[in-house]
């Protein structure tokens, strides 16, 4: 772990409140990646290991379909994405591309998952966390259907 890691999760918005130990904890779990313009990240469909912190740049969650993709949300720093690796045998919902060149730090969720089933506190959090994105995520996607449909929200 280098303290690059843990002064930037400490800092990451998803993480705002955590307690020094537990950012040390997750700081031993974190990789940073970084990926370019348009690649994809996930797929849907595909299974979902890795959990992400978005440090830098920016990704599109997509929904794809054979004849057209869909933006649902644009996430900037200090959001994740990912979020069904925190879950059994969970396909990917959405497909998630860099819009430009960016980074985060990947954790592995079934790793992320033992660690919250080991400590009772973090994993509180970190559920409390995610099912705040979860429901942003479908709020998104509702809001982009109505805008489909021809419905102002």
């Amino acid at each position: 772990m280098t303290l690059d890691l843990i002064r930037t999760l400490r800092h990451h918005a998803f993480m705002q409140g955590l307690s020094e130990a537990q950012i040390d904890t997750l700081s031993e779990l974190a990789t940073e990646v970084t990926f370019e313009e348009n690649q994809v990240i996930l797929e849907d469909g595909q299974r979902s290991a890795y959990f992400y912190l978005l440090v830098s740049g920016s990704v599109a969650v997509e929904l794809r379909t054979p004849r057209y993709v869909v933006c649902i949300e644009a996430l900037m720093p200090g959001q994740v994405f990912g979020w069904s690796a925190l879950l059994e045998h969970q396909d990917t919902l959405f497909q998630v591309r860099a819009r430009e060149r960016t980074t985060a730090l990947r954790i592995d969720g079934s790793v992320l998952k033992a660690t919250c089933h080991t400590e009772p506190s973090l994993g509180t959090e970190i559920l409390q966390r995610t099912l705040q994105v979860v429901a942003g995520r479908v709020k998104a996607t509702e809001i982009r259907f109505a805008e489909m449909c021809g419905i102002r929200v």
